[in-house]
């Protein structure tokens, strides 16, 4: 499985240009396994609600449909998740969001895809800025 960003999961259902081709090319070819935190969901519906970005249809339908990419498995906050997020070694900045998100790939074992430079940064995350060259 690999994990990717709330970024990187919007840009991808839109067909986003900001989305490297060689990510959108990789999540394409995924089947079954590409994470998307439940934090995911809280934060798009936020970003609507903030006017920082506009979606083609209404939050709740939008949700929908993102989550069922064939390839998209949702995963719940957890109790460890939960846990393992306000534990997070070293110096992780403070966005409980990206908090989530990192504590949910180090749960998971699994790399995280996204364009962030704050996550990318962090040493105690398996964080990939592009895809990686084996499926």
């Amino acid at each position: 499985m690999v994990l990717v960003d709330t970024h990187v999961w919007v840009w991808w259902v839109h067909g986003d240009s900001l989305l490297p081709a060689t990510i959108r090319s990789f999540l394409d070819a995924r089947q079954n396994d590409v994470g998307v935190c439940s934090i995911s969901c809280w934060e798009v519906a936020k970003l609507v609600e903030l006017h920082r970005i506009v979606l083609s249809r209404p939050i709740s339908e939008w949700l929908d449909l993102a989550l069922a990419y064939p390839s998209v498995q949702l995963l719940a906050l957890t109790p460890s998740i939960a846990v393992e997020s306000s534990q997070l070694p070293g110096t992780f900045h403070r966005d409980p969001a990206d908090q989530i998100i990192v504590a949910t790939a180090r749960v998971f074992g699994c790399p995280l895809l996204t364009l962030d430079s704050k996550i990318l940064d962090y040493p105690h995350v398996h964080a990939i800025p592009s895809a990686p060259t084996a499926a």
